[in-house]
């Protein structure tokens, strides 16, 4: 995909949507790392489910880490894997506590040392708390950006770095919330609902479902690890 394709994308998303953010609930960069941290292999309603109750009763890492490993799985037991969640943010709490004096470090091996924390979440933070322009692969991202042609890869990180260099400048800071929303609402895994999406004639997809009621089957695309 050429440059002037990949900066009339971004300037119909910015078009649709001038001021994208996160669809998890937060009101701290803390509470947006543990939001975050619970979001892996979960939905955001069903994190924004659990921390509204959490946040409200345990705003802080000193809060949440007297609850304990036991206390804190009371709140976020629908959400998947949560015992290995609450081990890693009771070991983060405690961390944040120790080492960076209860805030969120604005440094990405910082934030990558922490339980439960890896490249993609790092991005995370540093996009949305921070406004780095960053961009954290997810499958959303992942199958938006190799479906497109915008920046296939084979793995998030090679996806990343591709975006990285493939988006303008001007759109960087925010290109992470207006992908992970495409994919989410319009660029579906199952079936792409081409017929309404602002994108079409930019976008390099060789099976566009261009007609509202098409069952047409849609490319595999790379599998995201």
């Amino acid at each position: 995909m050429n440059a002037t394709r990949r900066a009339e994308i971004f300037r119909r998303l910015r078009a649709a949507n001038p001021a994208p953010t996160t669809e998890l609930e937060y009101a701290t960069p803390f509470q947006l790392l543990i939001a975050v941290i619970l979001s892996a292999q979960a939905t955001d309603k069903s994190v924004n489910l659990a921390t509204r109750k959490l946040f409200a009763d345990a705003p802080g890492p000193a809060d949440i880490l007297a609850l304990g490993e036991a206390g804190l799985s009371a709140y976020i037991n629908r959400i998947g894997l949560f015992n290995t969640k609450a081990k890693n943010v009771i070991a983060t709490c405690r961390q944040l506590i120790e080492q960076h004096g209860s805030e969120v470090p604005r440094d990405r091996e910082a934030l990558e040392a922490l339980p439960g924390v890896g490249r993609k979440t790092a991005n995370v933070v540093l996009n949305t708390a921070f406004g780095e322009a960053t961009i954290a692969v997810d499958t959303h991202i992942f199958r938006v950006a190799n479906r497109t042609k915008l920046a296939p890869g084979k793995t998030p990180l090679a996806v990343e770095l591709k975006l990285l260099k493939a988006v303008p400048d001007e759109f960087k800071r925010d290109a992470h919330h207006w992908l992970i929303l495409h994919g989410r609402y319009v660029c579906k895994a199952r079936k792409p609902e081409c017929w309404r999406c602002d994108l079409t004639d930019l976008c390099e997809y060789p099976d566009k479902n261009v007609g509202e009621s098409s069952d047409a089957p849609s490319s595999p695309l790379p599998p995201l690890p």
